[in-house]
């Protein structure tokens, strides 16, 4: 009760409540809750809360990867924006990718609305829907469709083109396959903007470091590890940062931008750098570096130099100096204080 913030949320998420109480009037269908953290602080311990007020969500008995970073708004429960013509579809904000529904019908008059709603509500941290209605004659309805999907990168993404969903809307584990395909990329890029919620999903970067008109190292980067590591997706995030907007971790690491494009792990607690880059086409030897990060092999060497040939334990180095500190770690939610993003309260 002391945290303003949560004071400010209280109505709103009330008025919520009574909102989708209108929507869903099931019993049991949908529960709000309210947990007092300074009370129950095993629930706040579970549910990693680290600053006030969080919003999670648990679907199927089970917590959603992300917490709410939505617009904190009774009007923001829906995952969709409507619009009711083609030619708005302009101005729509392209900072973020999109999925656009094209139908010749509004959304209450197709089923096909309930599935496409259900991949929004998963995936509404990674991209904008909409669902737009307009003349069944227009381009994006052609062959006589009443219903068409495209993906539109975003902006920052200028060399990507749209694609249209090849499957059927009333599949959803076929669109919910392809939209998290493009919403969540393999390898994404991380900014200032996405690095809280990027380290919130407690997984080590492999992040490659690139010039910002630098896209053929990029390329590169996203071939090996769409041929190499794939199984290792579980495991890490693969990731690439513009070289001049993270110079801070360069100088952790003892390199400039004159030294880009460069690879490094970032462990949340040292990060680790790729001896060269140029190596990372070769088979295997980005993979056998993960592996020594799995293994410890790359913490050990920074405190005792190389490991020898025999299973013989080296004795410590003197002077030897540990592996530089993790700079991402310090973009996580911080313990100590309560935060609140430019689109919260």
């Amino acid at each position: 009760d002391w945290c303003r913030f949560s004071q400010i949320l209280a109505p709103v998420f009330q008025e919520s409540y009574t909102k989708v109480l209108e929507e869903f009037p099931e019993p049991g269908r949908v529960l709000f809750g309210k947990v007092d953290c300074e009370h129950e602080t095993t629930l706040g311990t579970r549910f990693h809360i680290s600053k006030y007020p969080t919003l999670k969500l648990l679907m199927n008995g089970k917590v959603m990867k992300r917490e709410f970073r939505g617009q904190r708004s009774a009007d923001s429960i829906d995952p969709i924006k409507h619009i009711q013509n083609f030619d708005e579809f302009n101005k729509i904000d392209e900072t973020k990718a999109s999925l656009i529904a094209y139908s010749s019908s509004l959304p209450n008059t197709l089923q096909d609305y309930n599935i496409y709603r259900k991949v929004a509500i998963d995936l509404r941290d990674d991209c904008s829907f909409y669902w737009v209605t307009g003349d069944p004659s227009h381009s994006h309805l052609a062959d006589g469709k009443s219903l068409t999907v495209l993906f539109k990168p975003s902006r920052s993404k200028p060399n990507d083109n749209d694609l249209t969903y090849p499957g059927v809307l009333q599949s959803y584990d076929e669109l919910s396959t392809w939209s998290t395909d493009k919403c969540i990329p393999l390898v994404r890029e991380i900014t200032f903007e996405n690095a809280e919620e990027l380290t919130e999903e407690g997984l080590p970067f492999v992040i490659l470091f690139h010039a910002p008109d630098d896209k053929h190292s990029i390329d590169v980067y996203t071939k090996v590890v769409q041929t190499e590591l794939l199984s290792e997706s579980g495991n890490v995030n693969f990731l690439i940062a513009d070289g001049l907007k993270f110079a801070h971790p360069l100088h952790h690491l003892g390199k400039t931008q004159k030294d880009l494009p460069l690879i490094a792990i970032d462990s949340f607690r040292h990060m680790y750098l790729f001896p060269n880059f140029n190596d990372i086409e070769i088979p295997g030897k980005v993979k056998t570096f993960l592996q020594d990060l799995y293994s410890g092999k790359l913490h050990r060497e920074f405190h005792f130099g190389a490991d020898p040939v025999t299973n013989e334990i080296p004795a410590q180095i003197a002077g030897q100096t540990s592996p530089p500190e993790s700079t991402f770690a310090k973009l996580a939610p911080s313990r100590n204080r309560y935060t609140l993003l430019k689109d919260e309260l």
